[in-house]
């Protein structure tokens, strides 16, 4: 049997659980999900190997009007999903309008390569006529897709969707070590396990106006020692992040260190502190050190 390998990318509107699918695909917790809209900011890969076959998936920002430069750039990684895959999964859900973004919907219909739309959510479908006449209206949106009614969350219908997924495979050697998980450095993962952590403790506009640097990641037998800064716009932004005493920041460190020990097994020693970095989200060149601009 020849070896297949290919780029599967996952794009879609926010919150319809495109990082739920692809955690449950890759079988690693590899994107953050949260309930929260814009959880995902970067193209995230997720590689799954066996001797037949290596599928390297990516999970993108879902798709959206920018309302500023950090959003625009965001959008820039989901259009870019289209030009480089091989096979592309559009995910939406039970209860979203599939006449939503029809422009993006316009540039996936006329794709080439093969499309799967993934209708994700079907647990909460009460009644199968409404599963039926939701797969309808895709099919007329997108005539050449191939649909699958899944629930990423129960885990029901991901092995047919995978299977049907390594069939698609074009035959080609592997593009990544075989024993890679991801293309991203461990870096990545930390300041993605804080910035979670991040959109949990908060409300309103915090989460969305923070960045987190990893300043030094220092591995040792069996600790790491890791220096974050967590970024904010405003000088009141950072008294809500660090709270009464530093309790909020202090829950935050605790909270991530938990993961973040559990991610890569070994003890962690974590310090995080906050600066204060006006407007950075509308600023190039911060967008540009900070990895959302090329």
């Amino acid at each position: 049997m020849e070896h297949k390998s290919g780029f599967v990318n996952i794009v879609g509107n926010p919150n319809v659980g495109k990082s739920t699918l692809m955690n449950d695909l890759v079988g690693e917790r590899i994107s953050i999900i949260t309930s929260k809209a814009q959880t995902t900011r970067h193209r995230i890969t997720g590689i799954v190997n066996t001797p037949d076959y290596q599928i390297v998936f990516s999970d993108t920002p879902g798709v959206l009007t920018p309302k500023y430069k950090l959003q625009e750039s965001m959008l820039n990684f989901s259009e870019g999903a289209l030009v480089d895959a091989d096979i592309l999964l559009y995910v939406t859900d039970v209860v979203e309008d599939p006449a939503k973004n029809a422009d993006f919907l316009e540039k996936v219909a006329k794709e080439k390569i093969p499309v799967i739309l993934v209708i994700n959510k079907i647990d909460l479908v009460k009644d199968q006529q409404q599963l039926v006449d939701l797969t309808d209206q895709w099919q007329k949106r997108l005539p050449n897709a191939e649909i699958f009614p899944i629930s990423a969350k129960e885990h029901f219908n991901i092995d047919n969707l995978m299977a049907r997924i390594v069939e698609l495979l074009p035959v080609s050697p592997p593009f990544f070590g075989k024993d890679a998980l991801t293309d991203k450095p461990a870096r990545f993962f930390v300041t993605e396990i804080i910035r979670e952590k991040i959109l949990l403790n908060y409300d309103k506009e915090i989460p969305y106006s923070v960045e987190v640097i990893v300043e030094k990641f220092e591995e040792k037998a069996g600790a790491i020692h890791i220096m974050a800064v967590i970024y904010v716009e405003r000088d009141s932004q950072k008294g809500i992040i660090i709270g009464h005493q530093g309790s909020k920041i202090k829950k935050v460190g605790t909270d991530a260190r938990k993961d973040i020990e559990k991610f890569f097994g070994k003890s962690v020693f974590l310090e995080l502190f906050v600066k204060v970095e006006p407007n950075w989200r509308n600023r190039e060149n911060k967008l540009k050190s900070f990895g959302y601009i090329e």
